[in-house]
């Protein structure tokens, strides 16, 4: 490996003249290239510098399905989204404005999906079009016939050329010279964006940080002498101290501010860097991250310790909540306090490991074999998360039942800054009543609300036998038909006081209108635009997020009948009218609209789309206009 002075500081360069200072209240940015090139650590670091300096952001990363897909494939395009704005940030937007690309196959993949916007500008490797493989150069032909007569513009840059003065490998050096670019183009602090590399690198050699330097160095100097355009996106101090992190790591500070004491995990996609997370801090703060052989293990673990008095949770996602089943029946039948949470991906079967959807929603409040009544609830913002795991705490603890938070591979891997929690001596659940249980007192001794005192293991008074079998308020084995209709009466019981002592949801927008857009988790973001969108158009639409699937939030009956319509807006699979076969009678709806037409019995339609990538917010007021056209 080889550097040189002359990445760090050349005085006497040609400076570009800056004809084209673009002043906009955002833009929109994506990094992509091979698996393996660092792409997605660019883009992190732009992102979450551009938090710091007061930007509001929203980052989503593109990951190819495979862990080391073959190069220079479409379908191996690996990189990072970031939106930035003047103001609050809350989906990934329509299209990018900008993009940086380490290969023209990675470029074309975000051409196909329609990620670009007309009049995107492109820095791309230049390096592939003069290749010595003929057909490297082919490829790269043939790509630039596919983009060529769009509004794109084009700018070559010599990435490998470059990069080959600092290392002798650029493949690994890349991504801190496109950074480098993106600092310059958009006048980032170049003292945050270093103390952030420094962070990323800190358990690297020396070495290893000063190369890094000198190839963001280089970068930044490369695009200061060679670039005549700049953007601006104002970056307005904020009122509030804010904090910038992603979903996972706002689950597992989450977890922390609640006073849990143990994650018991099995690592699968998306929901693994959560534990990750916890495994570099946890410890500090008392707590454990247990990796069980299997997802099974883990389900049966964190139970276990919960039985015991721990404050336990696990975390998986759509197919490890299917292999937890039996576990959380059993959590379920025994009254055990216990917390999942599901970082949803596409399915069935491992589907879209590294894709986002929201179709475990279904699987997550009826997947159980018998009545096995939970809480399920979703969170709608990175903020959310973290709040999110205090609530499920509370939650499992007073209702003694199981509590399954409900995130998604959007909100698990993009960054966003929010006001920094102030920390509140009430958010941990009061610690188990160890004093001696008074004797007579039964472990399933339930009140009118379905609650009873729990026993801890070791308790004076507190001896039970805890089984997963039908039983009666003593914990004895009953198998008559009075003891276990009574059974199942009193844990449903638990839901219905829960719900009632939820507040309705808030609309966004007016209490009456044409039409109600209704939905759930990350895409509340990318809905309220749309729907602002609509409205400045003079439709008369709103939009409500529901936080709370079950139970259900109280007040949805009373307040569709305020629109003429109602729609739910997912990211699942449903049937289109018009396709062959299908007609009212057999289509299958969006999992919401099912859930709440069962619970309103009102005509609730849907507008659904799987395409492995968050919505869109022109997507979604295109399907809010076309809904308010056909009636």
């Amino acid at each position: 490996m080889t550097t040189t002075a002359a990445a760090t500081a050349a005085p006497e360069a040609p400076t570009a003249v800056v004809s084209n200072l673009l002043e906009l209240p955002g833009h929109t940015v994506e990094i992509v290239s091979d698996s393996g090139e660092g792409a997605q650590r660019c883009g992190q670091i732009f992102g979450t510098v551009s938090a710091k300096m007061g930007n509001g952001v929203w980052t989503v990363e593109i990951i190819p399905a495979e862990i080391q897909p073959p190069p220079r494939q479409p379908q191996s395009a690996s990189g990072n989204r970031i939106r930035i704005g003047a103001g609050t940030v809350t989906n990934w937007g329509d299209a990018a404005d900008l993009i940086v690309a380490f290969n023209e196959q990675a470029l074309l993949q975000r051409v196909r999906l329609n990620a670009l916007a007309d009049d995107a500008i492109i820095l791309l490797e230049n390096m592939w079009a003069t290749h010595d493989d003929p057909d490297i150069r082919k490829e790269w032909d043939e790509a630039m016939r596919e983009i060529s007569g769009r509004g794109f513009r084009l700018v070559p840059v010599p990435m490998e050329e470059q990069c080959l003065t600092v290392i002798d490998n650029p493949r690994k050096g890349k991504n801190m010279f496109a950074l480098g670019m993106l600092a310059c183009i958009y006048g980032r602090d170049l003292d945050l964006i270093r103390d952030q590399i420094a962070q990323q690198f800190r358990k690297k050699a020396e070495s290893v940080l000063k190369t890094n330097l000198d190839l963001f160095q280089l970068g930044h100097q490369w695009a200061e002498e060679n670039l005549d355009f700049r953007i601006k996106v104002a970056a307005p101090k904020a009122e509030r101290a804010m904090v910038v992190m992603n979903g996972n790591q706002a689950i597992a500070l989450g977890a922390i501010a609640a006073g849990m004491d143990l994650c018991a995990m099995y690592p699968i996609t998306p929901a693994t860097s959560a534990s990750h997370y916890l495994g570099d801090v946890f410890e500090k703060f008392g707590g454990v991250v247990h990796q069980a052989e299997d997802e099974i293990a883990a389900a049966g673990v964190a139970i276990g310790a919960s039985y015991a008095g721990k404050v336990a949770f696990t975390i998986t996602s759509g197919p490890g909540l299917a292999l937890k089943t039996e576990f959380i029946g059993l959590a379920v039948m025994t009254e055990t306090p216990l917390v999942l949470v599901d970082v949803q991906r596409g399915g069935p079967s491992t589907g879209l490991p590294t894709k986002v959807e929201q179709s475990d929603l279904l699987a997550a409040i009826f997947g159980q074999p018998g009545d096995a009544p939970h809480v399920v609830l979703a969170p709608a913002t990175i903020e959310e998360c973290f709040h999110s795991m205090i609530t499920a705490r509370r939650i499992a603890e007073a209702f003694r039942c199981v509590v399954m938070v409900l995130s998604d591979a959007n909100l698990a891997t993009g960054v966003q800054p929010f006001p920094r929690p102030q920390l509140d001596t009430r958010w941990p659940a009061a610690a188990p009543d160890l004093s001696p249980v008074p004797e007579g007192t039964r472990p399933y001794e339930w009140d009118a609300q379905g609650l009873s005192r729990r026993f801890i293991p070791g308790q004076p008074g507190g001896m039970f036998i805890a089984t997963g079998l039908s039983h009666d308020e003593a914990s004895k084995v009953a198998y008559n038909p009075e003891e276990h209709q009574r059974g199942c009466m009193m844990r449903s019981r638990k839901l219905a006081a829960l719900s009632q002592m939820l507040h309705p949801p808030k609309l966004h927008g007016d209490e009456t209108g044409d039409l109600l857009v209704v939905g759930w988790g990350s895409t509340k973001g990318a809905i309220e635009e749309a729907v602002d969108r609509a409205r400045a158009e003079g439709a008369a639409v709103s939009a409500l997020h529901l936080r709370f699937l079950s139970p259900l939030e109280p007040g949805l009956k009373n307040i569709f009948s305020r629109f003429n319509a109602v729609m739910t807006v997912e990211i699942n699979y449903s049937d289109e009218l018009g396709q062959p076969h299908i007609s009212e009678e057999n289509r299958r709806r969006g999992q919401l609209a099912w859930l709440l037409r069962a619970a309103t019995l009102v005509d609730v339609d849907c507008w659904t789309r799987v395409p492995g990538e968050p919505l869109r917010p022109a997507m979604i007021r295109q399907a809010i206009l076309d809904k308010l056209r056909a009636r």
